[in-house]
């Protein structure tokens, strides 16, 4: 079977959420988000292997906080920047290793089972994919004062998980390692730079990044309502 990772990007500080406690630790319903983003992950298949890339000051926090029933998983320091603390995640993994590694945000803990398991699907086929969903709103690009419409018909509101063949990925990494001044946004930048074509499977429109104060309640919504719950139930709720 082919070896599959789940790297867990939890560096965030949670400043856009208006608290001091990063996001990823806020509970929703009785267990904290980041319980149930690795609830996803262990629910699609409980033989991925998490990595969860945190900053060192929360470390022994998660650890308190995560409870008896949270799903297994490995802890590493993050970096400076996601590139870093997905970097860091990517070091766990040997070389050797021939796989899957997909890289998903902490704050997305409504990545239900049916698109994660289509991102190992997919990146099988491809090597590197991503999710995305088609741009509803209509768009104008420029300034207040000087802009223009495009065509939505073109953009995709691009989410995680984003899944690569191990190899490819750790090989793009090592490329950027040498771009110190380049901004990557997400993993797909990196290996986009680094010269590999990215695949657009569909994404899930409830797959949200909890950001802002409003979007904790929506995500406990959905979360504790069987009816609109995405995640199967394997572990205690």
């Amino acid at each position: 079977m082919t070896s599959r990772y789940a790297i867990i990007v939890a560096g965030g500080v949670g400043s856009r959420s208006g608290d001091s406690l990063p996001k990823q630790f806020h509970r929703l319903g009785d267990r904290p988000m980041l319980w149930w983003t690795l609830k996803a992950f262990h629910d699609e298949n409980p033989d991925t292997r998490l990595i969860v890339v945190m900053h060192a000051d929360f470390i022994d926090y998660w650890k308190e906080l995560a409870g008896t029933d949270c799903p297994p998983h490995t802890l590493t320091c993050g970096g400076t920047t996601r590139k870093d603390s997905v970097a860091a995640g990517l070091a766990l993994i040997t070389d050797s290793e021939r796989g899957l590694v997909a890289v998903h945000d902490a704050a997305r803990p409504l990545a239900s089972s049916r698109l994660i398991s289509e991102g190992w699907v997919q990146a099988e086929r491809h090597g590197a994919v991503i999710p995305g969903v088609p741009v509803s709103d209509s768009l104008r690009e420029g300034t207040p004062d000087s802009n223009r419409s495009v065509d939505r018909s073109r953009y995709f509101a691009v989410q995680t998980p984003q899944v690569f063949d191990i190899a490819l990925l750790k090989d793009a990494y090592r490329k950027a390692e040498a771009a110190k001044d380049t901004v990557f946004t997400d993993d797909a930048s990196v290996a986009e730079w680094a010269g590999n074509n990215i695949h657009i499977f569909e994404g899930d429109p409830i797959n949200i990044k909890v950001t802002y104060p409003g979007d904790f309640r929506i995500a406990a919504d959905i979360l504790l309502t069987p009816t609109l719950n995405p995640q199967p139930s394997t572990l205690n709720p």
